[in-house]
């Protein structure tokens, strides 16, 4: 199974565990991209959600395309009385939108999973001239405030954190959006915490793609060895996290593409 495909077998634990976003980081690009009554929305893969509600709150005609089952069933579950909510089961890459056309399309952690040129070229066309492209992500900082766990995890990374297919995503460069005639491209930076206890830190650790992908004996050995170390830790991790925001924008003169 694809990697990004894995996500959707976690549903229910990927909807309690992964984290949110901050409230100034949405006022940011709320404003930024003026979403709102009449703006047209895509959010590219919401997965259960964790950056739909406060976009759907601005009353703005919210769309959707998420490429799991599970994951979209949910979304029904918790946004279809939306009057101004829809989604699509469907994977990006390959979608026809036809001539439906946006005022701001945003990922949260999910561009990442298209290949560059699809993913900047496809927005980009799918944008109404002077639309926003807003890509936004969290970085997630375990060691700073836990420096002896940070080495007694490592130690169990090294030892059973062997997945079947390696994860290559974490090179997406955000920053090549001018190359395809985005504009005005920005970089926000808010921050946040999490304190996990012990179980919830391996469950947290349970929705990432490739741990999932660890075959087993190791798996279970690994969330066994991470569950021991935070115990041994006094059942305590700290994350303190960084939350990115790239902001672009589509010309609004057609002329103005390089």
């Amino acid at each position: 199974m694809e990697l990004r495909r894995v996500f959707d077998t976690v549903c229910e634990q990927f909807d309690r565990y992964r984290p949110r976003y901050c409230p100034e980081l949405f006022a940011d690009m709320i404003e930024y991209a003026h979403i709102g009554p009449g703006r047209d929305v895509l959010e590219l893969g919401p997965g259960t959600g964790q950056a739909t509600g406060p976009v759907l709150d601005t009353l703005c005609a919210y769309h959707a395309i998420e490429l799991g089952r599970n994951m979209t069933d949910m979304m029904q579950r918790k946004y279809g009385d939306r009057p101004n909510f829809s989604i699509v089961n469907d994977d990006f890459i390959t979608h026809d939108f036809g001539p439906q056309r946006f005022d701001a399309i945003y990922s949260a952690a999910t561009i990442q999973w298209i290949p560059e040129e699809i993913a900047f070229s496809k927005t980009f066309e799918l944008l109404r001239p002077g639309g926003t492209l807003a890509m936004m992500l969290t970085k997630g900082d375990y060691r700073t405030p836990n420096e002896a766990l940070y080495e007694k995890i490592q130690a169990v990374y090294s030892r059973y954190y062997k997945p079947e297919t390696p994860y290559t995503h974490g090179g997406f460069r955000y920053d090549h959006a001018p190359a395809y005639g985005y504009v005005d491209f920005e970089k926000r930076q808010y921050r946040g915490r999490r304190v996990f206890t012990a179980e919830e830190y391996v469950a947290f650790c349970g929705t990432h793609c490739d741990h999932i992908a660890v075959p087993e004996p190791d798996r279970s050995r690994l969330f066994d060895g991470l569950r021991r170390a935070v115990l041994e830790a006094g059942d305590r991790i700290v994350f303190e996290d960084t939350y990115v925001l790239y902001l672009t924008r589509k010309p609004r003169d057609a002329r103005a593409i390089p």
